[in-house]
Order: structure tokens, then sequence, then C-alpha cells
């Protein structure tokens, strides 16, 4: 199935639908915007056994995958409609006037309010969880934004379907028209005309950090400039202390080559650098790590462009001054596309080469040997923003090594003890994000609920007559919710 790009024409018309939804969507209860999130994951879940084929033709990715992807992007959500409704997200902080004091103080009620129309471009790698119908739509709509996707050209049709699931929930709800357009289009120039329309009053981005780069300087380059929530990627690093390495390590190298090639290492948080004190310890470490990657097959990736980056990067690693294969995939098959691959490297030459510092998306991962715990902790302080890192240490290693920990710390948004980075938790305590250039903004998350305050901002209210305000700050609190009163926190009315 084929599908035409948007004309200028389609954008402003789809832009100018969504900016006059938002005047009346903004104004939605918690409850209505929930009931809405909760019927497009019914929808979603109707579309049965067609959308799950449609994805494997179009992605590689198997059935069992897919079908725990959708159960995902099901269950965010429901999840997050649970928290829109709840209300804790709107932040919200009431300080009740004191007339008699000198000078008199206000009355000042603050919440969050939604920014407007949300653009959203679909990830290639989470063909639900990440694109149509995933984490940023789903926070968009509690924040009370219409949102426009651009369907990612690698699975069009299967956005096509979820789009579709959107529309008729929209429309069984009676949702204001424009509520929800879907995007198409293969090139940059459809991506940029919706970027820089003066509707668009945000972006949700998970890709590359070319693309997500691109499009948070064109927002920046705006007569109003606008948030950008771009997830670029990560190499997430894994720190391994020597410790934890001489007692462990068999069980730590069978977890860290499952969590290499998992799903063909084609995760934002695939561990794609090891970084250990070269001992003897660190060599047996390395050799089972060898002997389990040797006995996984390559597989297809996701689409022609990926195994195409993986297939040169990998090779331009790998043909780095000092750089070592240690093993690659000797499964017989005629499959070459996602080959598993280990290699490694001393620190020196690590630190003075920048190309071993950048991402290989796929099942490839380079051990980085470092001298001693010294040399481990500049590693730690010449690597950029991360996603997450990892660390495989001891009780008696982390006591030891307070230096290399806090510097570890500095890189990510989410630090790991013993532990895998694969699998992110849908939670309201989990952090999907990090330093640049991981992401754009490393305050927030596109992971749990807390996502939702990417796309609103606060208004404080001040000396309003308690009926012209919103339900959220009135002195009876109609909503029941959470709010910070006189620097308490209750659910207790005004009075």
């Amino acid at each position: 199935m084929g599908f035409t790009d948007a004309t200028q024409v389609q954008l402003d018309e789809a832009m100018n639908k969504a900016w006059n939804a938002f005047s009346t969507y903004r104004k939605y209860s918690l409850k209505q915007r929930a009931a809405f999130m909760r019927a497009i994951a019914i929808e979603v879940e109707a579309l049965g056994d067609v959308l799950i084929t449609t994805a494997m033709a179009e992605t590689h990715l198997p059935e069992a995958r897919l079908k725990g992807e959708r159960a995902r992007t099901i269950f965010q959500l429901n999840s997050y409609a649970d928290a829109c409704e709840k209300g804790d997200w709107l932040e919200v902080r009431i300080d009740t006037a004191i007339p008699d004091k000198t000078p008199p103080k206000p009355d000042l009620r603050k919440m969050l309010v939604a920014l407007g129309p949300v653009v959203v471009f679909g990830a290639s790698n989470f063909p639900f969880a990440y694109s149509t119908a995933g984490g940023d739509t789903a926070t968009a709509f509690a924040a009370g934004c219409p949102v426009i996707v651009k369907a990612h050209p690698a699975h069009a049709a299967t956005s096509e379907l979820v789009a579709q699931a959107i529309l008729k929930a929209a429309l069984k709800l009676n949702m204001p028209e424009g509520i929800f357009s879907h995007i198409h289009g293969s090139g940059f120039e459809v991506g940029k005309a919706l970027v820089l329309h003066p509707y668009t009053k945000a972006v949700g981005f998970t890709g590359s950090y070319v693309g997500g780069k691109a499009l948070f300087d064109l927002a920046n380059q705006r007569r109003e400039p606008i948030p950008v929530f771009s997830e670029m990627g990560s190499i997430n690093p894994v720190f391994l202390l020597s410790g934890k390495i001489k007692a462990d390590a068999t069980n730590v190298a069978k977890m860290y080559a499952a969590s290499i090639t998992l799903s063909v290492g084609q995760f934002c948080t695939n561990p794609g650098l090891l970084i250990g004190i070269d001992n003897s310890d660190l060599k047996n470490f390395i050799q089972i790590l060898a002997t389990e990657i040797k006995q996984i097959a390559p597989a297809p990736m996701l689409h022609a462009g990926i195994a195409k980056a993986y297939t040169e990067k990998r090779l331009a690693a790998l043909s780095q001054k000092n750089v070592t294969l240690v093993a690659e995939s000797a499964v017989e098959t005629d499959q070459k596309e996602g080959m598993p691959t280990i290699a490694t490297v001393d620190a020196d030459t690590f630190l003075q080469n920048i190309l071993l510092h950048q991402e290989v998306f796929g099942p490839y991962s380079l051990i980085v040997r470092c001298k001693d715990e010294m040399q481990m902790t500049e590693v730690a302080k010449h690597l950029e923003g991360q996603l997450t890192s990892s660390l495989l240490a001891t009780k008696e290693d982390i006591s030891n090594n307070p230096l290399l920990i806090d510097a570890i710390e500095q890189l990510c948004g989410r630090f790991i003890l013993n532990g895998v980075p694969t699998g992110v938790e849908v939670c309201l305590s989990m952090h999907h994000g990090g330093p640049f250039p991981a992401t754009t903004d490393s305050r927030y998350t596109s992971v749990g609920a807390d996502g939702i305050k990417r796309f609103a901002r606060p208004v404080a209210f001040q000396n309003w007559a308690d009926e012209f305000l919103p339900d959220e700050l009135k002195n009876s609190n109609p909503l029941k919710i959470w709010r910070t009163v006189n620097n308490e926190l209750t659910k207790e009315p005004i009075l």
C-alpha cells in the first residue's frame, strides 16, 4: 500500500483544525480526556490480528514482540488516562490572601495548562508504543492538546491502521474535529513544515541524533521558538567493577549477551559500551561473553535503512586503530543483516577517538579496557549524556569507588545497579530521558505519567473570584485532587 506525501495545503488544513480543536479540547475535564484515551485503547485492541500481521510485514519484528508491544501501548493509554484523571501532574499550588499583611499578600493559585497542538513523529523501532498512539500522543491528549502524527514511512500502513482507531474513538466520544490528524511524508520536508507551522506548540520525537537535532534547531529558528522533546539514542555505558566480575562473570556475561542482541539490538537502551579493568577477571568475562555471542544468530533488522547504517557503522568502528574484533555470530545462516558483534579497545585509544563514543544502532558492543579505577572514572567523565548507565558491582566495589559513581550519575537519566538497561518499565518513577545528546531536555521523561508535563505550562491566577477559577483551583476542590495549599499537601476544601 502506497501513501502520498501530504501537501502544504493538507498540512495547513490539519493544523488549522487542530488549532480550532484546541480552543475546545483544552477546556475538557480530566474525566473527558481520560475517557477519550481509554476509548483509543479499546479501538487499538479491536484491530486484532490485522494490526499484528501488518506490522510484522513492515518491520520484520516477530509476532510475540509485537503482541507484547501492543499490550504495552494499551497499558500506556489506560495508565496515563488514570494519571490524567487523578490530576497530580497539574502541580496545583495555592497560597491564599493575607489582606492585613504589609504589603497585602494576594491570593495566588497556580496549575499547568495545555500548550497547544503537538506534532508527534513516529519511531521506527517501536511501531506501537512510541508511534501513532504511543506515549507522546497519549500524554499530549492527557495534557489537553490536539495531536498531529507524522507516520514513520517504514511502517506507514501500521500507522494508518492505528490512526483510524484513534479517529474512530474520537467520533464515538464526539471529540472536536481536528483533535487528531495523521500525516504521511517520506522525506524531511513534511516534518520541517509541521515544526515550522505557527500553530504547532510542541514536538515529540524518538529516533536518531541527526533527525532529532534537526527538528530542535528548526524549532529554535522560529519567530516563536517551541519546545522539542527529542529522544535521540544512547550507547548506555556499563561499568564492570572488579569484585562483581570476579565473583559473577558467567551470569553477567550471559545477561549482557542477551541484552546486547535483544530485538537485534534495536533499542535506544541497548548496552553499546562495556567498561572494565584490564586484568585476568575481565579477560575471563570477555571469553565467556564471546562464547555466548557466537551462539546468537543474525536476524533481519527493522528496515533497509537501519540495516545499511548498522553495517556501515559497525565496519567503521571495527576498522579503527587498536580496535579488535572479539566475536561475532558463528551460527551458519545466509542472514548477515544484523550480525551480533563484540569488539574491544584499550582506554587510551578510546579516550582519543571520538568515533568510538558514537552509537552503533544494532547488536554491537565495545569493551573498553582500563588500567585502573582512576582511568575508568576518566572514561566516565569523557562520555556524553546518556539515557542510562549501568554499574555491575558488589557492595565493596560501591564503597570503594565514590568518585566513579558520582561521575556516572552525572551522565544519565537512569542509573542501573546489577541489571541491564533494556526494558523500560511504564510507571511514575521511571525516567526515560537524559543529558544532551541523549535528549534535548533532560528534565523530562518520555515514559511514565510525568511525561504529561512536557506538553503543559504553568499559569498563576492572582486575586480571581472563586466562581471564575478553573475547577482545579476552586475553594471546594470539586475534582478531589491533591493540591498544595499554604504549603500543605491536601485534598481538603479551602474554608
